[in-house]
């Protein structure tokens, strides 16, 4: 891996405190605790420098979840810190993401979500507290098996409720409150022991 094994091990925890306190503890999506508290979710912090890089690396997290059974591996977070920090060439990379899950014929077995500090909806201010929902503490690829995302639609249908309860959620968190938040994820990834993950 390039990059520093120290900062890796501090981008793993402080990803790990985002989804426990951001993802789950804000109810961002209500579908996380349960691969969350069965360890089932995957993560992964790239070394990647390059865009090529970082296919490559998505192309083996691809081939590595469908061979995994569900019960181990349901989900994978593809963390990539020293690539893409810059949202609209991140945000045009995902056609290329498409791409390769059609490429490797994966459509309808697999989807991308994506994650990134400067996440911004289409049509939205940088500022909106909304665009919160999917922001990151790095840049990060989300692949969900769409068996999984069938359950969680069928579980809970409005999905469109899930949005527009976040967006009061964040409203009244603010940004101050955000802010915090973020804090808390680096302060508890910095102070966690060389063990922890």
């Amino acid at each position: 891996m390039q990059g520093n094994e120290a900062t890796a091990r501090q981008v793993l925890r402080e990803t790990r405190a985002w989804v426990r306190h951001a993802v789950i503890g804000l109810n961002l999506c209500p579908f996380a605790k349960a691969p969350q508290s069965r360890e089932r979710i995957r993560y992964i912090v790239t070394g990647a420098t390059t865009t090529e890089a970082l296919l490559e690396a998505l192309g083996e997290e691809l081939a590595h979840l469908v061979a995994c059974d569900e019960t181990e591996v349901e989900t994978t977070l593809l963390i990539h810190p020293w690539v893409l920090d810059d949202f609209l060439v991140f945000n045009d990379f995902l056609g290329a993401g498409d791409a390769l899950i059609a490429d490797a014929d994966l459509q309808g077995v697999i989807q991308l979500a994506s994650f990134h500090p400067r996440y911004q909806f289409a049509d939205t201010h940088a500022d909106d507290p909304g665009n919160a929902t999917n922001r990151s503490p790095y840049p990060t690829l989300h692949l969900l098996r769409e068996s999984s995302v069938a359950r969680a639609v069928e579980a809970f249908p409005d999905t469109d409720a899930i949005f527009t309860a976040n967006i009061d959620r964040l409203e009244r968190l603010g940004s101050e409150g955000w802010s915090r938040l973020q804090r808390l994820c680096r302060d508890e990834a910095a102070s966690a022991t060389e063990g922890d993950a």
